[in-house]
């Protein structure tokens, strides 16, 4: 049965993505939703977004926007996105791609595509979070890529069982409303790049680029 598959927070770790992918070895019947932070840190940024373009010709993918790709693209006209693109991680992403410029010289097309969110069934798939008390049509893309404890410390009200990266945990961390499968890949050397795989009868469970499989 098709799966419904979320990874998300990348961060240019190539390998470790390549890894993820043998493992779960997606189906032209799956979906996969990649949820953002697909550059910087690691030093293959470009091979990534490349490979994740690629996988599109095979299985229906959805591509979120993260918070990288959001300073990224406001870095050339806003000092404050400058300072968080650069400090973080960006200059291995210019070097994979030859150049600032470059960025979205090569892939301009695929960050301006890149949705807010993205809703499945009973899922909601969000790079950071939701502010609740805000309809969805009316929340601000800034705290859907940023958004941090306001969101994962409080139950929200909205009606869908919401997946999340960009707070990284050691392993996935699931509570009753919302899961988060941010584990630090490209922040920590070791970390794992992990994502949830939702069974075609419903089972969640997560997989990680070192071959773990688990259920929490």
């Amino acid at each position: 049965m098709a799966r419904l598959i979320g990874i998300s927070d990348i961060h240019g770790e190539y390998d470790k993505l390549c890894s993820l992918l043998g493992i779960i070895a997606p189906q032209s019947d799956d979906m996969i939703v990649f949820m953002g932070d697909y550059i910087d840190r690691g030093s293959r940024s470009k091979d990534v977004v490349d490979k994740v373009i690629e996988l599109g010709e095979m299985c229906d993918c959805v591509y979120l926007i993260g918070s990288h790709e959001y300073a990224m693209m406001h870095a050339k006209h806003d000092e404050y996105y400058d300072y968080l693109f650069w400090n973080y991680g960006g200059d291995a992403t210019a070097d994979s791609y030859g150049g600032f410029e470059n960025i979205m010289r090569v892939h301009g097309d695929f960050y301006k595509s890149l949705q807010p969110y993205f809703i499945k069934g009973k899922y909601l798939f969000v790079h950071a979070g939701l502010r609740s008390g805000i309809a969805l049509e009316d929340q601000d893309l800034v705290d859907m890529v940023y958004i941090r404890g306001n969101f994962y410390n409080y139950a929200h009200n909205f009606p869908y069982r919401i997946i999340f990266g960009h707070t990284e945990f050691d392993r996935a961390r699931v509570w009753a409303d919302k899961i988060c499968i941010d584990t630090g890949c490209g922040k920590y050397k070791d970390a794992a790049l992990t994502a949830i795989v939702i069974e075609g009868d419903g089972r969640e469970h997560f997989v990680n680029s070192y071959g773990e499989d688990y259920e929490l």
